[in-house]
């Protein structure tokens, strides 16, 4: 900054112009008299003339030396009165400046330099500001007001010439009548702001706590007008703390005597208190503080139950008291005693209608409360309660019985449930029961508490193990004759639909034919499911979300645990598509999850979750099985059990089993996890199981995420368009029809006949091609079976299609699509007829086909 000028220290003196105005004419009084006196001496006295000019010229002589006086002795003295006074502003700890109707800068003392700095001669108030607008705003608002006669004062934050942001006070007054400079007074107030702003963000935050805190606060006058609430009360009765205050009263909010919370004398009461309402307070510092139990109504209707503690303040004889209540909410405590009401009522249910027997016994045996189950299951009713249990436990089991229950009384642990037999009038029913000591408040055993689970009907299941076992056997063989049963079912299903053609309803034969073939289809559909472990199932893919598939599932999945255990499930988000079978893979997903429901016998938490696989991320799985590429994941995760480490290698081998075989409910046939793992591989994906003892199992499933394209658009036209298939399935053309297997061939030749068809037959591939040659190749559709001797449906495909390339072609069988592609050419198209099929299937496949 550039130091202030001469021009400036000049201006200084317009501080005190009348000071040095009264000072110069004291001297010039003085001067005067004294001439004056001479020359009135010289009048008076004078003699001759020439001692009169004698007295006028020393008269005259003393005039001008006092004006010469004067004229040295006056600078000196106003310089070193201006150097006093400057001196003394100087000094003062508060800084002062000046400043000119223009807001120009006419004079800064110390402080003030060492609080802004130092300014030229053209400084002024815009400069002082720092380009701050608000701070230039206040200091012009101040200037205006002064220079119109008012004093006034403010505060404002600004960096200083330190490079520090602070806070000062300003006050200004007015110079002059009328005023045409101002003083301004500057005195540091950063400690004061920032204290003050400390306190405004204690208050702020008191106040939020004060209007969020748990409970409710309120004050209310004599006339039982709102004065204040906070937030909580508010929200609970539906206003805003402003809109209580702007005119509500108790009345408005408080069923019934609100008078009782009223302001009034301590020794008295309020208004409208009950005799026994004196009675509940106390004094506290020397404050009567009271207690109410009211009735809330919110804007809505809604009503509350609130416990109120409050006392009162201020004089009540000159109408100033208020009171201070704070408001408990008692909805939650009520809801509380509610829940434990209605938990109470569920237990009592719980127990009276659980599906196995509970009993609670004292130290003898002797049962002292039995639910509905267990009186059912003996026939004895109420007659139950007070007898001994030895009474209805076999001879052969007692005193195992009174073992296990000692163990259980001492609070030993127990092996696992005890076995026996339970009289149930003249039969005796097998049962488990399982044994605790149920503890009081004090820790000891107060009871017994007896679980018991008839088991009679899982013993005759075990008698049927060897016969199971067979069927297990059936199953692991099921893959390498699939063929054989399918051609079996396919002759079967064909031959009645043939017979029902010639058959009518009201016929003796019709409800066997129809028996014979119903039978057939379900033994279709248990090939079907035995085929699903070993690979060799047809999958009918199609492009799906597996967002949509398990929302699907949620509902059925949520049955099929029970309501023990929750079940979560969690979507991955802009999860992929894939290209799966839709009935197989949700085969998928709930046989997992009902081995989940078996592993949590005591509940818990099954988690579904989806989520994306990147390139990057198969590659860091860490796992050398599974192929780097983009996957969608499904993982199901349980809390059960777990399953040890030498079996995890296992569980997926075709009748293998963590389960113990015919214990009912959760029993393992092995099946299960054999046929999830046929599933997941032959749709070209990967399943890896997790599992650790007593935490749980987790099963990540990697599907290949599919980029849909345009075939896939039209083939979900053409989805559409089979659903509504013509009901006329007669047709024209010539078709060529290869299977080896003559009772299918003979009631395919006979079904597509009957359909106006002209059909040439062969029994092998190479018949097949000599009858395409003697036609010239004249087929309009080959119908042909896969699996032949010598010359196979594949290799057929080739020789006719080196002849006629657009052929088109059926291919029934047995066998999944997959197991025989890899035999075609390249390209190759061809439709698949699954045996076994029915007459209608196959009349309508053929349709298709040739009106395609």
């Amino acid at each position: 900054m550039a130091a202030i000028t001469d021009s400036t220290q000049a201006e200084q003196q317009t501080i005190l112009p009348k000071v040095r105005s009264l000072r110069l004419l004291r001297w010039l009084a003085v001067a005067l008299a004294s001439a004056a006196a001479i020359v009135c001496l010289a009048l008076l006295f004078r003699t001759d003339g020439t001692d009169s000019v004698v007295l006028i010229a020393v008269a005259l002589g003393l005039i001008a030396n006092i004006g010469l006086a004067l004229a040295t002795l006056l600078p000196d003295a106003r310089n070193a009165q201006d150097r006093l006074l400057s001196e003394m502003m100087g000094q003062s700890r508060e800084g002062q400046m000046v400043t000119d109707r223009e807001g120009r800068l006419l004079f800064m003392n110390k402080a003030g330099k060492g609080l802004f700095g130092q300014y030229g001669p053209e400084a002024n108030l815009s400069q002082l500001s720092g380009a701050d607008s608000s701070v230039e705003q206040t200091l012009q608002r101040l200037q205006k007001d002064a220079l119109a006669g008012t004093s006034g004062q403010d505060e404002i934050r600004l960096t200083l010439a330190d490079g520090e942001v602070h806070g000062l006070e300003l006050r200004v007054h007015p110079i002059g009548d009328p005023a045409d400079k101002v003083a301004w007074y500057l005195a540091e107030a950063t400690a004061r702001q920032e204290l003050r702003e400390v306190l405004r963000g204690e208050q702020v935050l008191l106040t939020d706590f004060l209007d969020n805190a748990p409970v409710g606060f309120f004050s209310v006058d004599q006339a039982g007008r709102f004065v204040l609430s906070n937030n909580t009360l508010a929200r609970w009765l539906g206003y805003r703390p402003d809109e209580l205050a702007a005119g509500q009263d108790l009345s408005s909010v408080v069923v019934g005597n609100y008078q009782i919370l009223l302001p009034g004398p301590d020794e008295d009461g309020p208004r409208g208190w009950a005799e026994g309402e004196k009675d509940r307070r106390r004094v506290d510092r020397g404050h009567s503080i009271r207690h109410h139990d009211v009735t809330f109504k919110a804007r809505d209707g809604q009503t509350f139950q609130a416990q109120i503690t409050q006392s009162v303040v201020g004089d009540a004889g000159q109408g100033e008291a208020r009171t201070r209540s704070v408001v408990r909410n008692l909805s939650r405590e009520m809801e509380r005693r509610s829940a434990l009401q209605t938990a109470e009522r569920r237990f009592r249910e719980f127990f009276d209608h659980a599906p196995v027997a509970v009993l609670l016994l004292d130290a003898d045996g002797v049962i002292q409360e039995a639910n509905v189950t267990f009186m059912s299951l003996l026939g004895e009713g109420e007659a139950a309660v007070e007898r001994s249990l030895y009474d209805f436990v076999s001879a052969d089991d007692r005193e195992a019985v009174a073992g296990h229950l000692q163990a259980a009384w001492a609070d030993e642990p127990l092996s696992g449930p005890l076995e026996l037999a339970l009289f149930s009038g003249p039969r005796l029913r097998q049962m488990e029961l399982y044994a605790s000591g149920m503890t009081n408040a004090e820790g000891g055993i107060s009871g017994i508490l007896l679980h018991l689970i008839d088991n009679t009907t899982q013993r005759n299941l075990e008698l049927q193990f060897a016969q199971s076992q067979k069927m297990q056997a059936v199953g692991q063989l099921a893959g390498g004759v699939a063929h054989d049963f399918n051609n079996l079912l396919t002759a079967m299903i064909g031959h009645c639909d043939l017979l029902l053609l010639r058959a009518r309803p009201g016929d003796e034969t019709f409800p066997d034919i129809m028996q014979v073939k119903q039978n057939a289809n379900r033994a279709a559909n248990l090939v079907r499911q035995l085929l699903a472990f070993s690979r060799q199932q047809t999958l009918r893919p199609k492009v799906l979300s597996l967002t949509d598939v398990l929302a699907e599932l949620t509902h059925l999945v949520r049955r099929l645990i029970g309501e023990n255990i929750e079940l979560r499930i969690e979507h991955g988000r802009d999860l992929g598509l894939v290209k799966v079978d839709q009935g197989q893979f949700e085969q998928v997903v709930i046989n997992l999850a009902v081995n989940a429901r078996d592993a949590m016998t005591s509940g818990g938490v099954l988690e579904i979750s989806s989520a994306n696989i990147s390139l990057q991320e198969s590659r860091n799985l860490g796992n050398d099985l599974i192929k780097p590429g983009e996957y969608v994941m499904v993982q199901i995760k349980d809390a059960g059990k777990g399953i040890k480490k030498e079996d995890l290698g296992r569980i997926f081998e075709p009748f293998f089993t963590t389960k113990q075989p015919g214990t009912g409910a959760g029993s393992g046939t092995g099946l299960g996890l054999s046929t999830v793992f046929g599933i997941v591989k032959q749709t070209g994906g990967y399943i890896f199981p997790e599992s650790e003892i007593d935490v749980g199992t987790t099963f990540s499933i990697y599907l290949p995420r599919y980029i849909p394209t345009e075939d896939d658009v039209t083939k979900a036209g053409s989805d559409e368009e089979d659903d509504e298939r013509p009901k006329d399935l007669t047709g024209k053309g010539k078709i060529l029809l290869v299977e080896d297997e003559e009772a299918v061939r003979m009631f395919a030749a006979r079904a597509l006949r009957n359909k106006g068809y002209t059909v040439l037959e062969a029994d092998c591939g190479e018949t097949a091609l000599e009858q395409f040659n003697e036609q010239n190749g004249d087929i309009d559709l080959l119908v042909s079976d896969v699996v032949m001797p010598q010359m196979d449906g594949p290799t057929l495909i080739r020789e006719v299609r080196k002849q006629r390339p657009e052929l088109k072609v059926i291919f029934i069988s047995g066998y999944a699509e997959e197991a025989f592609r890899k035999n075609l050419d390249p390209g190759s198209e061809f439709e698949l007829l699954p045996k076994p099929f029915s007459l209608k299937q196959l009349a309508s496949r053929v349709k298709d086909v040739i009106g395609g």
